[in-house]
């Protein structure tokens, strides 16, 4: 076991490598290419609704145009039959024929107005079927364009595990060598200080958390025995003369 000067020297470099580890875990969490893809998926989740939104409004147009369609087809059948019956010579009645030459009439008349109605609907549906195209093509383009960068993500993120695995190995290894308690004590003091369990007193100033501490307290502090615990009165992490 080294000598308690040695063991606090060495906590500070304990101290390094967790402050690596941090940054490490920090770097990963703010990847560029995270904010990427969340965006990414955002902008993904929206063209979806908006697709869905106006596939139901096509489809609905599309179901209209169908039914308008076999009610003309309808129409045109039977406004067919009834000239075929006008000119088949069977009926001989003039007012008969008058009248079957009006329903023939208005058969045609309605007809017109459902196939008019018909046209209508088409014109409405068109632009609606280029907007979903392109949407459906810029939908394509993104899913393309996130997996690329899901790639390179996860390329970096192995690339950052890779770097926090030697951290923790030379991290382990200083560990080692330092007694337990002493340990215990500068992780208690790390979580509580929220990163800094040990640091450098220069001067009154504590390294941890940059701030001065009382002329008198570091009087006493370097006047203590080599190897004593000290925690700074701001921060409170263990000080290092």
């Amino acid at each position: 076991m080294n000598s308690s000067t040695s063991q606090l020297d060495d906590l500070l470099v304990l101290q390094e490598h967790d402050g690596a580890l941090d940054r490490l875990r920090h770097r990963r969490e703010t990847l560029p290419e995270r904010e990427v893809l969340a965006r990414g998926e955002t902008e993904m989740h929206g063209l979806g609704a908006l697709i869905d939104q106006l596939r139901v409004q096509r489809d609905g147009l599309a179901r209209e145009e169908a039914a308008l369609d076999d009610e003309a087809r309808t129409l045109q059948s039977k406004a067919n039959d009834v000239e075929a019956k006008l000119y088949s010579g069977a009926v001989s009645s003039p007012k008969e024929l008058q009248s079957m030459q009006a329903d023939v009439e208005q058969l045609r008349r309605h007809q017109r107005t459902i196939e008019n109605r018909e046209l209508e609907l088409m014109e409405t549906r068109e632009p609606i079927d280029g907007q979903l195209l392109e949407l459906e093509h810029r939908r394509g383009a993104l899913a393309a364009e996130l997996d690329r960068t899901r790639l390179v993500l996860v390329g970096l993120e192995s690339q950052i595990d890779g770097e926090i695995r030697d951290e923790h190995a030379a991290r382990g290894a200083v560990a080692a060598m330092l007694d337990s308690a002493l340990v215990t004590e500068y992780e208690r003091c790390r979580a509580l200080a929220r990163g800094a369990g040990a640091a450098r007193l220069v001067g009154n100033t504590c390294q941890g958390c940059h701030l001065s501490i009382p002329a008198t307290e570091v009087d006493r502090i370097k006047k203590t025995p080599a190897g004593t615990i000290s925690h700074c009165d701001n921060c409170g992490c263990i000080l290092v003369p």
